[in-house]
């Protein structure tokens, strides 16, 4: 007596994003395994332990397979050796260029070289992350770096369009490459206080206001105007008219404030506007430029918060310092009013970032 089967074979591919997760995470198979028992795995799938442990193992030898053609994420699009579909092929893309914030932080002001790279166990202690996983994040930031630092062109595009990301996180790259490029220091002890997004934030407005304008193949938003920052040296001029800039700020903003903030600046008006016009007069030197952050935190977050300005009455003071200058006819018979707007949209958005109380 013959029994008639039916038999389907199929190479396709199962990926279970859980434990894909756990890879990424930079977990060993055993720790994988241990994870999932202890969120109930096995009692919810109504499977032993040593069936989860097979499939996990499985799995891991399917991603070692896998990341050779994550390293270049459009072979994983054109490759048939493994039958994806498209959602689980950018799930594995995304996932795998994911960036932990608490890394990041970690690696910004790191050089990205081979020699960086096997001293990232002090990155894994503070960021509280796998040394794994803070190598392939290590990785794949050089790896962006590297092909895109001189490729002409918007970067995040340039990102997005060469490793299959999506627009979120292409911008996380874009930001981490352009501080990279303009090699701003970041590492220094009083500046640890910022979060990688404080510096994202940072990052994402300088490039929309202080790099060049032009569109074409020839432009690079990884470089800085620099005829923009020679500019900048003009706007010591305001200094001239310190004291009908202070006056115009003082009316405009005596009802919005806080009392207390308004004798503050009232008696260290002075002191703010040297900062800020300084700051803007020195910026076209690499030096100056590359001290931003530490020179935004010592000149003038630091003057702030021993002041005790509330973020709300800064953010107005802000506000009206750019524009009560923008009254004044020294930016406009000088043609500096624009050069003024495109400072003061950078600053203004830097220093709200960094004022932490």
């Amino acid at each position: 007596m013959y029994t008639e089967v039916d038999v389907f074979v199929s190479n396709y591919t199962l990926i279970d994003p859980e434990i894909y997760q756990l890879w990424i995470e930079g977990c060993s198979s055993s720790e994988a395994v241990s994870t999932l028992h202890q969120r109930g795995a096995a009692k919810h799938l109504g499977t032993s332990v040593e069936l989860i442990a097979s499939d996990v193992l499985d799995h891991y030898r399917t991603f070692a397979l896998l990341e050779r053609l994550l390293t270049v994420p459009s072979k994983l699009t054109e490759q048939m050796i493994f039958q994806l579909d498209e959602q689980t092929k950018h799930m594995l893309i995304e996932k795998y260029y994911d960036l932990d914030d608490a890394v990041i932080r970690e690696l910004l002001g790191r050089k990205l070289s081979s020699r960086h790279r096997k001293d990232l166990d002090e990155v894994a202690e503070r960021s509280g992350a796998p040394l794994r996983c803070c190598r392939r994040q290590f990785d794949n930031v050089r790896r962006v770096f590297k092909a895109v630092e001189e490729m002409p062109g918007n970067v995040v595009a340039n990102i997005r369009s060469t490793f299959l990301l999506s627009d979120p996180l292409a911008k996380k790259y874009g930001a981490v490459v352009f501080i990279a490029c303009m090699r701003f220091e970041t590492a220094k002890r009083k500046l640890q206080y910022l979060s990688f997004n404080d510096f994202y934030h940072c990052a994402q407005a300088i490039m929309g206001s202080w790099t060049y304008c032009c569109t074409g193949p020839e432009y690079y938003d990884t470089e800085m105007d620099r005829e923009f920052l020679l500019e900048l040296r003009e706007l010591r001029i305001l200094l001239d008219k310190e004291k009908e800039h202070k006056h115009l700020i003082c009316m405009k903003l005596k009802p919005k404030l806080l009392e207390k903030s308004y004798q503050e600046l009232e008696l260290n008006f002075r002191l703010y506007t040297r900062a800020l016009v300084g700051l803007a007069c020195n910026l076209h030197r690499g030096r100056e430029l590359r001290s931003l952050f530490i020179d935004l935190l010592e000149r003038c977050v630091e003057p702030l918060r021993l002041g005790g300005w509330p973020r709300t009455d800064l953010a107005q003071f802000l506000s009206a310092y750019e524009h009560c200058a923008l009254q004044m006819d020294v930016l406009r018979e000088a043609d500096l009013k624009n050069v003024w707007e495109r400072y003061m949209r950078v600053i203004s958005q830097c220093l709200l970032t960094m004022y932490h109380i």
